[in-house]
């Protein structure tokens, strides 16, 4: 089933409109329904909603997740737009920053993260709220005693392809000596939580690895063959001094004076307030009943080409992830990257299970008619046909990444209690010079929904295109915005 493909009267009358009344036409009628909703809140700074702001808080500071918003973010959004405390749910939830923020103001937190890393760096946290900080200290103590590389490991790290040397055999040795060493010695489940978090926040530290955008970037030293260039990421810490400048640090964020405060006060509440669900959100939403939550706050995943597989590679290998298993976790995304398959068919089987195909078919209805949206599909069809593109599949991926958002913004709409709202953050994006309003179109699906748009929020700094974009078409600076809608 090819949702993307649009009927022969529907595709017709959009070529015409395209070629005769304007190259942007729909998209311009857009932006002029929504214009006086897009308003600048100086409030929002791309420092705030970003994991910028979260650099020196404690516990966030512990591993370098990007994708992620600040905790500070959260706290605004919930003073300004809720009135009083409830359930809040983040579909996305990521690393858990929504969560663990609404948490410390008292809501009833649900989370959905399909990555790993995202849930594995979330149990840590949890770990952390309830670990006994002075036998924590104990243990590490004891670990400044043993040599690693004695220890025979277990069940060593399993590399995939794209990971396959990414660090020395004395690094490796030491890691799966220390992992071995916190199954074997550690009794208590939070400190081994720890521990074992402590080596998955130095991974990238102590490879020949860098994170640097959608994938990983390698130092010229790990002796790849296909590596042809000389990237120097300059130093490559060792096992034991990276681990402990980690454990120096978690230590440190633990004693901080208001966050035990804090821990102390809140302990008994920690666990009932915070509840995190592995899967993707494309089955799991549908899962809550009618009206479960009084606030829903997220960030999807952008529709940008990230392969957030890629990209953690070395993490998903540390949670004994192999390469089936990432293949897949790839294909559960939502599909952001030109890798990802189209899920219709599914979808269709989920909801013809669950009886719901008339809910389905409400939210293909909504991404089918969508003016903007086949517009834009219409240009990226004709360029692609022209060879104008640099990936065949990017009007594939963008044609399902709408068609799964409009069913998740269903969904929310389904399980959002009367007056309550949504706070989703997102950035625009361009594809061959033609701009995608992600902020408008997703808000015009909410409206298909049942929401109501009460803000578009604009940071006072876009983004920026790439370079390549530049080369072609000009600096232009895209809309980063944080949409507000309402039941």
């Amino acid at each position: 089933m090819e949702v993307a493909e649009l009927t022969l009267e529907q595709a017709t009358t959009l070529e015409d409109e395209c070629r005769n009344e304007g190259h942007t036409l729909h998209r311009d009628l857009l932006e002029k329904k929504y214009e006086s909703l897009i308003t600048h809140n100086p409030k929002l700074t791309r420092t705030l909603v970003s994991f910028q702001a979260n650099k020196n808080t404690p516990y966030y500071r512990w591993f370098k997740y990007k994708e992620g918003f600040s905790a500070q973010m959260v706290h605004y959004l919930l003073n300004t737009l809720a009135k009083k405390q409830g359930a809040l749910l983040d579909p996305f939830s990521g690393t858990g920053a929504a969560l663990f923020a609404s948490q410390e103001s008292g809501w009833e937190a649900t989370g959905i993260e399909l990555l790993p890393v995202g849930c594995a760096i979330t149990e840590a946290r949890q770990a952390a709220e309830q670990v006994d900080i002075v036998q924590l200290k104990k243990e590490i103590e004891t670990l400044s005693c043993v040599d690693f590389s004695t220890i025979k490991s277990d069940s060593p790290i399993q590399h995939i392809a794209i990971t396959e040397g990414a660090f020395s055999r004395d690094t490796e040795d030491q890691l799966n000596g220390y992992l071995t060493y916190c199954d074997n010695q550690i009794e208590d489940a939070h400190i081994k939580t720890l521990l074992r978090f402590a080596a998955f926040c130095i991974l990238e530290r102590i490879s020949y690895t860098r994170k640097d955008g959608q994938y990983l970037r390698w130092d010229y030293r790990a002796g790849r063959t296909r590596v042809k260039s000389k990237f120097n990421k300059g130093k490559v810490y060792t096992f034991e001094e990276a681990l402990q400048l980690q454990l120096n640090l978690m230590v440190e964020d633990l004693l901080y004076e208001d966050m035990d405060l804090f821990k102390k006060e809140n302990l008994s509440n920690t666990e009932q307030n915070i509840r995190l669900i592995q899967g993707s959100c494309l089955e799991e939403l549908c899962k809550f009943s009618e009206e479960s939550f009084n606030f829903i706050l997220t960030s999807p995943p952008y529709c940008n080409r990230y392969d957030y597989t890629r990209t953690y590679a070395l993490e998903l290998v540390f949670l004994n992830k192999n390469e089936e298993e990432v293949k897949h976790l790839r294909q559960q995304m939502l599909s952001c990257t030109v890798e990802n398959k189209e899920k219709v068919e599914s979808l269709v089987t989920q909801y013809a299970d669950m009886k719901r195909e008339d809910f389905l078919q409400k939210a293909i209805f909504a991404f089918e008619n969508h003016n903007a949206l086949q517009e834009v599909l219409y240009w990226l069809n004709t360029y692609n046909g022209k060879g104008q593109l640099n990936n065949s599949n990017i009007p594939r991926m963008i044609a399902n990444y709408f068609l799964e958002m409009a069913l998740v913004i269903f969904e929310m709409s389904r399980i959002l209690k009367s007056g309550g709202k949504v706070a989703m953050v997102n950035d625009n994006v361009r594809y061959a010079g033609e701009e995608i309003p992600v902020d408008l179109i997703l808000s015009d699906f909410a409206e298909a929904a049942g929401l109501s748009t009460r803000n578009i929020w604009v940071l006072g700094t876009g983004k920026g295109n790439s370079s390549q974009q530049m080369g072609k078409y000009g600096r232009a600076e895209l809309r980063k915005c944080v949409y507000i809608w309402e039941k």
